[in-house]
C-alpha cells in the first residue's frame, strides 16, 4: 500500500507555491540532485525554507537563499538526511559565490569601512591597507607615527579581515621574537613563519629584537627565514606581507619638517627601503577629534558585524587564485609616474627606488582583484598613484 501511495504522489504536479520555490531552487543545484529534490518533495520527505548571510546592509543587502529540511516523518532516515546535508552545502556554496559576484561592484569602497571603524580618519591608509590584502605579491605597508593615533587598531582590523595573518608586538612573546625559537628539540615559530602565505601584523616595529633584523630583512625580501644554532639547521616559509607600525625615536615627532621627522625615523634604510608604502601618521586634526566626540557621545557602533567580517574574509580568500595582468596600454602610466618620483625624490624622507613601482604595479591589481576584474584599468592605477604620492608627501 505504501508503495501505492508514493506512486500517486510522484505522479501528481507540484502545487503553485511548490513550482515556484522549487525554480529558485534550480538555480542552486545540478541537474542530478535536482530530480531527486523533486521526487523527495512529491513524497512528502522534504520542505522548503530560507536562510540568509546574515550580512549587515552595509556590506550586501538582500542574502536571502532556499534550503531543503527533512520533514518529521522523515527525521530518522539516515540516508535522507545526508542527502539534504549535501545539498545544503552546495546551495551555501553557489549563494556565496553568487554574493561575492554582487559584491564584487563596491567592494573598493566597502572593505576600507570595515578597518578600524572606530578610528576617525586614516582614510588613505584604510585604502591601501584594503588593497594589500588582495596582494598575493609582495606589499609592505609600515605606519609610523606618534602614540595614540589608531596605528595598532588598524592592523588589529587587518589581521582580522586577512584569511591568513600573525599579530604581535615587533619585540615578540615569550622569548620568540619575530623568527624562530628551538626548545628541547621543539621548533616554535614567531610572527613571520605563522603568517605564511598570508599578513603579518606586526606592532611596535621599532622594539624588534637585534637578532630578529636578519630575518625580517629575508622574509621581506625572499619569503623564508634561517635557523642556525649549534647542530640545528632549519628554514621555514615565511611568504608574507608585512603591515607594520613603528613609533619615531623619542617616541613622539618634535616636529613635522623634512630633516626633523628623517632623524627621528627608527630604522636604516635598508630595512625603509624594504617597504612599498611608508605613511606618516599624526595625531587628530582640532576638526576630526570633534568628530570623534561626536561619534562616542552619539553612541556610534564601531564595532564588527562578525558575519560580515567572515564574508570579507572568505570573499579575500576566495580570490587568492585569481589572476590579473596589466594592459601593455597603461604601463606608460606606471614608468611616467616613477619618473616623475625620482626627479622629486629630495621632497620625500625616503629614497624612491624599484621597489615603489613593483609595489605600484602589486597595487594596481589587488585593485582589479577586489572588484573581481581580470585586467586593470586606469582607474586602479589612478587610484594607487594617488595613494603613494600622498604616502610620500609631509602633510603639515
Amino acid at each position: 500500500m505504501g508503495k501505492l501511495f508514493d506512486l500517486v504522489r510522484l505522479s501528481r504536479p507540484l502545487f503553485p507555491k511548490e513550482r515556484e520555490k522549487f525554480n529558485e531552487l534550480e538555480k542552486y543545484i545540478d541537474l542530478k540532485n535536482i530530480k531527486k529534490v523533486k521526487r523527495l518533495l512529491k513524497k512528502g520527505c522534504i520542505l522548503f525554507g530560507y536562510s540568509s548571510l546574515a550580512l549587515s546592509g552595509d556590506v550586501l543587502f538582500n542574502t536571502d537563499y532556499p534550503i531543503i529540511y527533512t520533514t518529521q516523518k522523515s527525521k530518522d532516515d539516515k540516508d535522507l538526511k545526508d542527502f539534504v546535508k549535501t545539498i545544503t552545502l552546495e546551495i551555501e556554496k553557489t549563494a556565496k559565490v553568487n554574493a561575492y559576484e554582487r559584491f564584487s561592484k563596491n567592494a573598493d569602497e566597502v572593505i576600507p569601512k570595515l578597518i578600524a571603524p572606530g578610528i576617525i580618519g586614516m582614510d588613505l591608509v584604510k585604502k591601501a591597507v584594503s588593497l594589500q590584502l588582495f596582494s598575493t605579491e609582495k606589499v609592505h605597508i609600515l605606519l609610523l607615527g606618534d602614540p595614540g593615533t589608531g596605528k595598532t587598531d588598524v592592523i588589529r582590523s587587518a589581521s582580522e579581515l586577512a584569511p591568513v595573518s600573525s599579530i604581535g608586538l615587533g619585540s615578540g612573546t615569550s622569548g620568540v621574537g619575530l623568527s624562530v625559537m628551538v626548545k628541547g628539540g621543539k621548533v616554535i615559530k614567531g610572527l613571520l613563519p605563522l603568517a605564511d602565505k598570508g599578513l603579518c601584523c606586526i606592532d611596535e616595529l621599532n622594539l624588534m629584537k637585534g637578532e630578529d633584523m636578519a630575518a625580517l630583512y629575508s622574509a621581506m625580501e625572499k619569503g623564508f627565514i634561517a635557523y642556525d644554532k649549534g647542530e640545528t639547521h632549519i628554514t621555514l616559509d615565511a611568504r608574507i606581507n608585512v603591515l607594520a607600525t613603528a613609533n619615531p625615536k623619542g617616541d613622539k615627532f618634535s616636529g613635522w619638517m623634512k630633516e626633523t621627522i628623517k632623524k627621528q625615523i627608527p630604522f636604516d634604510s635598508a630595512l625603509m627601503t624594504r617597504f612599498h608604502l611608508l605613511f606618516l601618521v599624526k595625531k587628530s586634526s582640532v576638526g576630526e577629534f570633534e568628530a570623534i566626540a561626536k561619534k562616542i557621545v552619539g553612541h556610534g557602533n564601531s564595532e564588527f558585524n562578525p558575519h560580515d567580517v567572515k564574508f570579507v574574509k572568505e570573499y579575500i580568500d576566495y580570490l587568492k587564485d585569481f589572476k590579473v595582468e596589466i594592459p601593455e596600454k597603461l604601463e606608460h602610466k606606471i614608468t611616467n609616474f616613477a619618473k616623475g618620483l625620482k626627479e622629486r625624490e629630495d621632497e620625500f624622507i625616503t629614497e624612491i627606488n624599484p621597489r615603489i613601482v613593483h609595489g605600484i604595479m602589486r597595487l594596481s591589481k589587488a585593485s582589479a582583484k577586489m572588484n573581481m576584474r581580470h585586467e586593470v584599468n586606469s582607474e586602479d592605477i589612478e587610484k594607487v598613484i594617488n595613494i603613494v604620492e600622498r604616502s610620500l608627501k609631509i602633510e603639515r
